[in-house]
């Protein structure tokens, strides 16, 4: 089986009509979405449609269900709740319903096990990062004991891609631009990044490609019109989206420097406060 994973929509629906037009043409059979389908764009009720039409296996993201009310919005950026509250005020009685359906976690046969945020914790595992070594091992380890034997792992949440193996209490890192052959004794946990919500230079749609008949793993990026999709959200009063005004090569400069100086993750607080 074919399956496509992707994570982190956030009501980008030009991003996400690009990503499953992709995964149609790589002979995608099963899609599924890790979370924050809604949340910072304009288009959370066409992105639910076209998930449900591709019938896609989704779980629920923090956005989601802060947005159903679920979960509170304590912890959240000031842009988050600001585009929450947008999306409450907007979406249908079916969609949030369908959003509140959604299940923390669930597997694809003994073939996948999907979560937003952390496989290792039960209550408010959708709020969880898997940003550091002592986290992706606890969530390696609690995929070896998930009742459903599947030993992959597919998790979102940071927007970052990941590929990363545990083998026999040792956790290392692939290299996501090259494709992954998975080996038999392992177990591995995947990340394919974002589809509608970039957090770095990279301003493509990424997704993975997972072939469980080969067993590899590898990531796809898609291009869209990512100025139509956030001059939406701007218009919308969501989220003024300064640094689209600048060019986009000078832009990719300019956070390239802030990496460097180590600045960037506090500028971009400021900006999206």
């Amino acid at each position: 089986m074919r399956i496509g994973i992707l994570s982190d929509i956030h009501a980008n629906r030009e991003a996400l009509e690009a990503t499953l037009a992709d995964m149609r043409g790589a002979g995608v059979e099963r899609v599924v979405c890790l979370g924050d389908v809604v949340g910072y764009n304009t288009d959370p009720s066409p992105c639910i449609a076209l998930l449900r039409e591709a019938g896609a296996v989704c779980v629920a993201g923090n956005h989601d269900r802060a947005v159903t009310r679920q979960i509170p919005t304590d912890g959240f950026s000031v842009r988050a709740i600001r585009a929450i509250a947008w999306t409450r005020k907007r979406l249908p009685p079916e969609d949030v319903a369908w959003l509140s359906a959604l299940p923390l976690k669930t597997s694809v046969g003994d073939q996948l096990v999907a979560v937003h945020g952390a496989l290792h914790v039960d209550r408010g595992c959708e709020l969880v990062r898997l940003n550091s070594d002592d986290r992706l091992r606890r969530t390696a380890q609690a995929l070896l004991g998930h009742p459903s034997g599947a030993r992959v792992c597919a998790y979102g949440h940071t927007h970052r891609l990941g590929i990363h193996e545990y083998r026999n209490g040792e956790l290392s890192e692939h290299d996501p631009d090259s494709e992954v052959a998975l080996r038999g004794g392992s177990c591995y946990l995947l990340n394919p990044g974002t589809v509608g919500e970039p957090r770095s230079e990279e301003r493509r749609a990424t997704w993975m490609l997972f072939d469980t008949g080969r067993r590899t793993v590898s990531v796809r990026r898609v291009a869209y019109d990512d100025r139509a999709a956030f001059d939406k959200t701007r218009r919308a009063g969501i989220e003024p989206r300064r640094l689209l005004s600048i060019p986009a090569p000078l832009r990719a400069a300019l956070q390239g420097g802030l990496r460097r100086m180590g600045i960037y993750e506090m500028v971009r607080r400021v900006i999206n406060s």
